[in-house]
């Protein structure tokens, strides 16, 4: 866990201190920018300038120049020494004395009110409430009393202000704003002054250790607990960090963010306040003082000053990543965010996670490596480039320098371990495949579309279909041979039709499909490449392609236009059409083709066209007819082919149906289809004397009747239905029919559709023998028919009645009161004048022309009528 944060700097040596007197010993330290300033057990001040230079590694040194030195007279050591550079004064305690001397010449300042007497130790507030920058304000441990004194200490005098109370004789203090930290005999607590509120933290024995009270922070305390812990503490008595473990016998401590040095009998030990783990432990003997100054700790024995010279934090940071430290690095570099400006700290902040990444993916950590390199905004390219030959010949990258990693690319990384490279290529899978529709990957996805491509081809990996088929930035020069190579040529065909090269890819999987190239992505190539000519705007490639397809399969090959828009007259210059008169001529020698896209054209697409009807209905005869002549004859497929030929005969009414009727006139096995032919032809008589004389089949000539009615008034339902039953009835015609069939027939379709028959002409027909029993049903629904026209009618005629009454009703109380016309006045309907005496009158006694009246239709009752004429109204 070590990491050297620190170095041991020599500041002032002991000869230049004390010379050959040996008997002199430091007592304090103050140092203020490049002043420091010693006192002795011999009651000197000690007065040195320190510059500052680098050495050729590029470490500090410093060269120390004495200036001055001044003895206080008291023959008493210099216990502490405070600057005020302010002020340019240093406060000196010196046999329990506080005075103030001057920073250049060391003199005493010539007021005598400057001295504070009976005083055990003091401490600066750094943080203080007075607002007057020319005073410092000051907390005093009174010898005598159990008391904590506030002073403002200006240039020539010295002013108490507080004095305040303690439960025990105070050993240490510390001042932040209103807050005194102090280390009592047998506790510490915080103390404010101001309202007198106290807070106890913990206890600890000043006889068998040093307390120690060091502010590091606003309101933020470090303190010496039992147990070598150091503990922090803020004005509210709460330890917001955890502590740091170091040893009981500490008699010094400073803080240099982001760690706590602290000073032993034997040692220096350097603690994160991040992680409160030890970092780094210097040999030093015969130290007793450690003191930090604006950021520079200053450590003394009792013959020499040295600087603990900090190492810049990016040092400490690239060492723990030289050690693999990932965790330890990143605290730290979140640590020296608030020591660090912010444009700079990002730019750091971002290159560490990178490395961290590296350094987690050289150890196949993939879930923390990935999270490192997206939340550091990794180049991706960075990582794609450790994989030989994935990046595109044409890409311009260049790495990182210096170098975010150590590695020369996968190969080194993995060392032959094939199994590593394969979870390498599978992590990049997946990196790439997030990244590359986020940020990260602008200005780079012509790099990233075509790596991920390869490594998609190489891992026979299901996504690439995907990738091909979606918007892409794969580059065709690089990504082509990548995939021949790896025999993936569905996909290069994807990857040429996304570039505009369709021929290419049409030319690729015909290749495939007919066995010259091994590719087994997609075993229905055929039907895809048939669904893309379907949809493919340019109608060249159609026409090139379409005889191979058709060759290969008239039942999806025709797929090709059947799928496609129909070209109109008003669209030809749409160039993803085609006209369905060229397809039909084009596939005139593939008639199962041409029979499929007809049907497609009549029956799919509903095209009303007579020539289109014609041919299909003439492709529906030849295919019958062929299957007729054919010997044996397979009696299923004619069954189906005539189903589609009487549905077409039945349902269209564009066919040309003398060209059909000639065709299958002299066919004996075609009844059905001939009578329909004649029904289309209105020659309803021939039809049903085939369908019922020839043909035999006394429910078809029913619903022939049915159907020929259809959409039509009731009187030709009436008169089909009647010559249907003329037919049966007719004993004159030569049928090899028995009459007594025959007459069956009648009897059934009068009663199944008496509803339909004039009963008083069926009654005419009817031959005088045959049982009123066996009309029955006809006759009694006749019967009922009847009755209900009948009360019909007369239900009919009351309400005409009810509403001519009502009419009689109205005019008479119209000729009650006379209606005044003349020239002057005028209609209300067409606001010409009254030219004659003759008019209507509306509801309510308004006159209007009689024409009028004629052309509006007034609701005067519950049912509407047309105002007629009426000469009475003068």
């Amino acid at each position: 866990m070590s990491v050297k944060a620190f170095e041991l700097v020599p500041a002032v040596e002991r000869e230049l201190l004390m010379g050959d007197k040996a008997r002199i010993n430091i007592e304090c330290i103050e140092c203020c920018g490049k002043h420091l300033y010693v006192g002795t057990n011999d009651c000197f001040i000690h007065h040195f300038l320190l510059e500052e230079h680098a050495t050729t590694k590029g470490m500090l040194s410093y060269t120390v120049q004495k200036l001055l030195f001044k003895y206080l007279g008291l023959k008493k050591p210099v216990e502490a020494l405070k600057a005020a550079s302010a002020l340019e004064r240093i406060i000196v305690l010196c046999d329990a004395t506080i005075s103030v001397v001057d920073m250049i010449t060391l003199e005493p300042v010539p007021s005598g009110g400057a001295k504070i007497k009976g005083v055990a130790a003091f401490c600066v507030n750094e943080n203080p409430v007075n607002g007057d920058p020319f005073c410092v304000e000051i907390g005093v441990i009174s010898a005598r009393r159990r008391t904590v004194q506030i002073y403002m200490v200006y240039e020539d005098r010295v002013q108490l202000v507080k004095e305040v109370n303690t439960p025990e004789q105070p050993c240490a203090v510390s001042l932040d704003g209103y807050f005194l930290c102090l280390a009592l005999s047998t506790q510490y607590i915080i103390l404010n002054y101001s309202t007198g509120a106290a807070q106890d933290l913990f206890p600890y024995d000043s006889e068998e250790r040093k307390p120690i009270v060091k502010r590091i922070g606003r309101e933020e305390f470090l303190l010496a607990a039992p147990g070598g812990l150091g503990m922090f503490a803020n004005a509210e008595g709460i330890s917001q960090r955890a502590p740091v473990n170091w040893s009981e016998s500490v008699m010094g401590a400073a803080v240099c963010f982001p760690y706590v040095v602290a000073l032993d009998e034997g040692f220096v030990t350097v603690h994160s306040m991040l992680d409160q783990q030890l970092k780094q432990t210097l040999s030093f003997r015969d130290g007793h003082i450690l003191q930090d100054f604006e950021g520079k700790v200053v450590l003394a024995s009792t013959k020499a000053v040295y600087v603990l010279v900090p190492l810049p934090l990016e040092r400490q940071i690239q060492d723990l990543l030289a050690g693999h430290r990932v965790e330890e690095a990143l605290t730290l570099t979140e640590g020296a965010r608030r020591n660090i400006p912010k444009d700079k700290f990002q730019i750091l902040h971002k290159r560490i996670l990178q490395q961290a990444g590296f350094i987690q993916f050289g150890q196949l950590q993939f879930l923390e490596a990935k999270e490192h390199f997206r939340t550091g905004q990794l180049d991706v390219r960075e990582l794609i480039s450790l994989y030989p030959l994935l990046l595109p010949a044409s890409s311009s990258f260049t790495r990182c320098h210096p170098p975010l990693h150590e590695f020369a690319d996968l190969n080194h990384l993995v060392q032959g371990d094939q199994e590593k490279v394969q979870r390498c290529k599978r992590f990049l899978i997946t990196y790439l495949g997030e990244v590359r529709s986020t940020e990260g990957a602008n200005g780079c996805r012509e790099d990233v579309d075509t790596a991920l491509l390869k490594l998609y081809a190489e891992q026979d990996h299901e996504s690439l279909l995907d990738l091909l088929a979606s918007p892409n930035a794969c580059l065709l020069a690089d990504s082509a041979p990548w995939l021949e190579k790896h025999h993936k040529y569905f996909a290069l065909g994807l990857l040429y039709h996304y570039n505009g090269q369709d021929s290419a890819a049409l030319q690729l999987w015909v290749r495939v499909v007919n066995g010259e190239l091994q590719d087994s992505t997609r075993s229905d190539l055929y039907e895809y490449i048939v669904d893309f000519l379907s949809f493919c705007s340019n109608t060249d490639l159609v026409w090139k392609h379409a005889d191979w397809a058709l060759r290969r399969d008239q039942t999806i090959g025709v797929q090709i236009f059947t799928k496609r828009p129909v070209g109109q007259d008003q669209v030809k210059e749409q160039k993803d059409q085609v006209n369905p008169d060229d397809v039909i001529t084009y596939l005139g020698k593939h008639s199962q083709a041409l029979l499929l896209y007809l049907e497609h054209l009549v029956l799919g697409r509903r095209i009303q066209k007579e020539k289109l009807h014609t041919h299909l209905a003439v492709q529906y005869t030849d295919r019958v007819l062929s299957l007729l002549s054919q010997s044996p004859t397979a009696d299923q497929q004619v069954s189906v082919a005539r189903d589609k030929l009487q549905l077409l005969l039945r349902e269209s009414s564009l066919y040309r149906v003398q060209l059909l009727l000639g065709k299958i006139q002299e066919c004996d096995q075609l009844f059905l289809e001939r009578a329909t032919l004649h029904g289309k032809l209105e020659e309803h008589d021939k039809a049903l004397h085939i369908l019922v004389h020839q043909l035999k089949d006394f429910p078809a000539a029913e619903a022939y009747c049915v159907w020929g009615s259809a959409s039509r008034d009731p009187a030709y339902q009436q008169r089909l239905f009647h010559l249907l039953l003329a037919v049966y009835l007719d004993r004159d015609l030569p049928s090899s029919t028995g009459t007594g069939e025959l007459e069956m027939a009648a009897v059934d379709l009068l009663n199944r559709h008496g509803e339909v028959f004039d009963a008083v002409r069926v009654l005419d027909m009817l031959p005088v023998g045959w049982s009123l029993q066996l009309l029955r049903p006809f006759l009694g629904r006749a019967l009922r028919g009847s009755m209900h026209a009948c009360r019909t009618s007369q239900v009919a005629l009351g309400l005409a009645r009810s509403e001519n009454l009502q009419l009689q009703h109205d005019r008479l109380k119209q000729r009650r009161s006379p209606v005044l016309v003349s020239e002057k006045k005028g209609c209300v309907l067409c606001h010409n004048t009254f030219s004659e005496p003759d008019c209507v009158c509306l509801p309510g006694g308004v006159p209007v022309h009689t024409h009028c009246a004629a052309q509006r239709v007034v609701r005067d009752s519950p049912t509407r009528r047309q105002l007629a004429n009426s000469n009475n109204h003068t």
